[in-house]
């Protein structure tokens, strides 16, 4: 069985439901946010980040896109991404690589700007560079779902519910809904999603 360190609102969101969709069981274990965090906690998450999922022979993972990725080779039934040997699977690939080395770290920039300069007053330089990369990543991303139900593919994939959890993160999200009408269709159809509708009750990603 998995066991899954999380906390509400945070990137546990999308592994949380790929487990789900997976029906795989797993453990859920909340981490409290603390900057004095537990020495064993630690020692699976050098960074003291969530999530991390414990796999069944007892080693740890870190990092959400790659743990989606693992789960949706491990769990292929659930069709959680495109199949190793589809055409769509590049596509994959290449979207949870531009989201978890672009987009991610842009909103960690912007929510935890002090860690990224020692200038006591130049948070507010990192924050504004951080929204204009989240921007400049998520107006790609709308050009890609131009005419298209789903990023990859021709079904819903992890790729979908990660993008969606980043977009929630943006700061100011009636003008992120404006700005890329592609991201909200997907968005508006991901929040009538039984599934995420009840993970969302627990992490408040976005109102009901």
């Amino acid at each position: 069985m998995y066991k899954l360190y999380t906390r509400p609102g945070s990137g546990g969101f999308v592994v949380e439901a790929a487990l789900a969709l997976a029906n795989a069981p797993f453990e859920q274990v909340d981490v409290p946010k603390s900057e004095r965090p537990d020495p064993a906690f630690l020692e699976i998450s050098p960074l003291n980040q969530v999530p991390v999922l414990i796999l069944p022979d007892g080693r740890a993972m870190t990092e959400s896109a790659a743990i989606c990725i693992l789960l949706a080779e491990r769990h292929p039934q659930a069709r959680l991404a495109p199949a190793v040997d589809a055409p769509a699977r590049a596509d994959f690939l290449r979207w949870m690589a531009f989201m978890s080395s672009m987009l991610y770290p842009a909103v960690l920039r912007f929510y935890y700007a002090h860690r990224y300069t020692t200038d006591a007053d130049g948070t507010k330089a990192v924050k504004q560079a951080a929204v204009a990369e989240m921007d400049r990543g998520f107006a790609i991303l709308d050009s890609a779902l131009k005419d298209r139900d789903w990023l990859v593919g021709d079904q819903m994939s992890l790729a979908d519910i990660y993008l969606v959890m980043l977009v929630a993160w943006h700061p100011d999200i009636d003008s992120a809904r404006a700005a890329w009408p592609d991201i909200e269709r997907l968005w508006a159809r991901l929040r009538g999603h039984p599934l995420l509708k009840t993970i969302n009750t627990s992490h408040e990603m976005w109102p009901d």
